[in-house]
């Protein structure tokens, strides 16, 4: 995938997506990114080690995908392009088939290794409790099954290690490789030596150890890798959603079956009751009702008649439908969903910046940490007068634990976890997450603004009064001369007095030198007068000229003639109403719980927006403000250090979203892609912001359990590894789990309430 885009830093900017297989550990993840960075031209890049995907953002004049391809590979990974947004439901299903192969190889692994170790381990228990003298043949079992191990299991790690140490780094492979070696090397010498009589006390074998630490870290992997499944699991099910084939209609009325990547903008299809929308459409005839929820996450379905819009993947109940595409491939809101949760996902936030610095120097870190015990354990041992087999024996017990029970993985998979299931549970919600860091702001915000028209109202405003203030203009010609001025803008209330016009049956004439001054209101040049349209803040002579003030929850709209003069001669008014959502008094009760402040911020004048505040119960009002002044009401907001979310349509209150710590689009689900703000609500119902919040602080409550655990673990089980308080195979089963209790640990995310 190759998506152009504008950049401040560069005339033009690309972007592309990367499969990686080979990455084991955050170590892994670095290397990755360092030898995408050395490629040249790049501007910015992620790998997460959770999807095994590198998303890199970079300059095409100075290199391609193809170079970021084979820096990869020569660092000793296997990289290959993501399929084309089009088909990403193919590329998510070969993702998913390599990383079932990956998880049967570790299985296979696993299998081998515990069918080496355990019948070893009973016999030599079995003995131990049978009080037996006689244990050669068990040293030689042990023996052998620790050599076969270390071909039939450790021969992947070595394979890794050894590819890691011609490149001149290191990984976790590493570590796995030193200790299954120290162990089993340690035991071979001792037993050897033993047999030819050159000590006659035989030290501690860790022949059993070795075979114990290679099952129990494939067995870990395994688990860790079935658990990366899982947490996939959400973009998996929103791609098969959208069906492999369209019935196409043709112009005598047939049906015939086609793939989905071969409909067209403008052919028509058949939709029967059962299927599945394939792509973005109008119904041009037919009424059904069609479940929405994958994409809005509102389980009720809507009715649908003709000129009503269809999103692809949703599902028709019980009508018959003809539609026509207007949307293929890439350009869905399914599509765009994918798109958006896959690019959070491949990129990192703040709270993982320490952990990539510790996981850049783990390993050759530990490998120091290894040497010192060592070195420790044979000064101890020299200076205490132990007998040497008992200062090797301790020096191969300790220095193997060290290596064994250090993980890099935790680190790596802390984070990535987290947001992988945070990110897909949202979007099975219809919760956008377009900006990663969105997700630490949203859980942090003190106070919730809201904008009125479109956001905590219905958007589908109404005019309900028309009025002449000039003796010369009856009510029709100042609706008319309203309507000609406003045919251009797309605002809400403009909307409302053109169709107000046309449902008068009033010839609207057309207009010259439209200007649109957003959030105040339109001029235009109407057969020869120069028209204004606006609030109060254009017409400053309209309050002088009210006779009275609107009623409450109505907004009045001012039409003047610019004469010329000092100020606008206004020659009537407009009044219009908007109900409240249905939806908004809950969710604003529900934000009020979470101990949340509520503001509305909206141009309208203050007695509408009193009135709709107190409707929903909204605490504070600022009214009369434009769009540039709500983006300085929200930075007033900041300076006194209130965290600030704003919630807005996504158009007019572009700045102001930009300006607030979140912005929060009220998005519709077919146009995902143009909305602003670190989050989208493609449901277009408010109840998604206390739900989109909520999700954000269960996520980052995940990301801090995950990367205190990660760093616990490391912090305390090292020290114990190096003071000789552990096994090998004790090391190794608690390296194995400490992954899959990190990824396990973001699972919960998929059973968390957050409604």
């Amino acid at each position: 995938m190759i998506s152009p885009e504008h950049g401040s830093s560069s005339a033009r900017v690309a972007e592309t997506v990367l499969s990686v297989e080979g990455m084991d550990c955050a170590s892994c993840a670095a290397r990755v990114e360092k030898a995408l960075r050395g490629a040249g031209g790049v501007e910015w890049c992620a790998v997460n080690l959770a999807a095994g995907r590198a998303l890199v953002r970079f300059d095409p004049q100075v290199a391609g995908p193809a170079d970021f391809v084979r820096a990869v590979n020569e660092a000793g990974y296997q990289a290959s392009l993501e399929p084309a947004p089009a088909s990403a439901a193919a590329g998510e299903h070969r993702r998913f088939l390599q990383q079932q192969q990956h998880a049967a190889q570790w299985l296979r692994r696993a299998l081998i290794g515990l069918a080496l170790w355990v019948p070893v381990e009973a016999i030599h228990w079995g003995m131990y409790l049978a009080g037996a003298e006689h244990k050669a043949l068990l040293h030689w079992l042990a023996a052998a099954s620790g050599t076969l191990a270390l071909v039939l299991v450790g021969g992947g790690f070595y394979r890794q290690a050894a590819a890691a140490l011609r490149r001149g780094t290191s990984n976790m492979d590493t570590l796995i490789a030193m200790g299954a070696t120290v162990a089993w090397l340690y035991s071979a010498v001792a037993f050897g030596g033993h047999l030819a009589g050159w000590w006659r006390v035989l030290p501690a074998l860790y022949f059993t150890e070795a075979s114990a630490l290679l099952a129990l870290i494939s067995l870990g992997h395994w688990l860790e890798a079935r658990a990366r499944l899982r947490a996939g699991a959400a973009i998996r099910e929103l791609l098969n959603l959208a069906p492999a084939t369209a019935l196409l209609v043709d112009d005598q009325g047939a049906a015939r079956e086609i793939p989905v990547a071969a409909v067209q903008v403008g052919d028509r299809f058949l939709v029967r009751p059962g299927d599945r929308i394939p792509v973005d459409g109008v119904v041009v005839e037919g009424e059904s009702l069609v479940d929405e929820s994958m994409l809005t996450g509102e389980s009720m379905p809507v009715a649908k008649k003709p000129g009503d819009a269809l999103s692809a993947g949703t599902a028709n109940h019980n009508g018959r439908l003809i539609v026509r595409a207007t949307r293929v491939g890439a350009d869905t809101a399914l599509a765009q969903i994918v798109q958006l949760v896959e690019h959070a996902q491949s990129t990192r936030p703040p709270v993982q910046r320490l952990a990539d610095r510790v996981a850049a120097v783990f390993v050759p870190a530990v490998l120091l940490v290894a040497l010192a015990t060592g070195v420790g354990w044979y000064v101890a041992g020299t200076l205490s007068g132990w007998h040497a087999a008992r200062t090797w024996a301790t020096i191969a017990n300790a220095v193997c634990s060290v290596l064994i029970i250090a993980c890099p993985c935790a680190l790596g998979l802390a984070v990535p976890a987290a947001l992988m299931v945070g990110l897909g549970r949202g979007a099975s919600r219809g919760i956008l997450i377009r900006d990663i860091d969105a997700i630490q702001h949203a859980e942090s915000v003190d106070i919730v603004v809201f904008d009125k028209t479109g956001t905590i109202t219905e958007g589908k405003p109404a005019v309900v009064a028309v009025r002449s203030l000039d003796g010369n203009m009856s009510d029709e010609q100042v609706l008319r001369l309203a309507a000609a001025a406003e045919q251009y803008s797309e605002h809400p209330l403009a909307a409302a007095i053109v169709r107000k016009a046309r449902e008068s049956g009033l010839d609207i004439p057309d207009c010259t030198g439209f200007v649109n001054e957003a959030g105040l209101g339109v001029r235009a040049e109407v057969e020869g007068l120069r028209v204004i349209v606006g609030s109060e803040t254009v017409v400053r002579a309209a309050a002088e000229s009210a006779p009275d003030p609107p009623a409450a929850g109505r907004t009045r709209v001012w039409v003047a003639l610019d004469d010329a003069g000092d100020s606008p001669r206004p020659v009537g008014f407009i009044e219009l109403h908007d109900p409240p959502r249905s939806d908004a008094p809950l969710a604003v009760a529900e934000l009020h719980r979470m101990g949340l402040r509520t503001m509305l911020l909206t141009g309208d004048n203050e007695a509408a927006a009193l009135a709709v505040a107190r409707s929903v119960g909204i605490d504070e009002v600022r009214a009369g403000v434009p769009p540039a002044g709500k983006a300085e009401v929200i930075a007033a907001l900041r300076r006194q250090g209130v965290r600030v979310a704003m919630a807005g349509d996504g158009i007019n209150d572009a700045p102001a979203l930009a300006a607030a710590d979140l912005g929060i689009a009220i998005g519709s689900g077919s146009d995902v892609a143009k909305e602003t703000g670190g989050i989208v609500l493609a449901a277009s119902s408010l109840r998604g912001i206390p739900t989109a919040i909520r999700l954000s602080r269960l996520t980052m409550r995940k990301i801090r359990q995950n990367l205190f655990f990660a760093f616990f673990y490391n912090v305390v089980a090292i020290p114990l590894a190096a003071a000789g308080l552990l096994s090998p195979a004790i090391a190794a089963a608690a390296m194995a789990m400490s992954d899959v209790t990190v990824i396990g640990n973001a699972l919960l995310l998929r059973r968390a309430r957050i409604d």
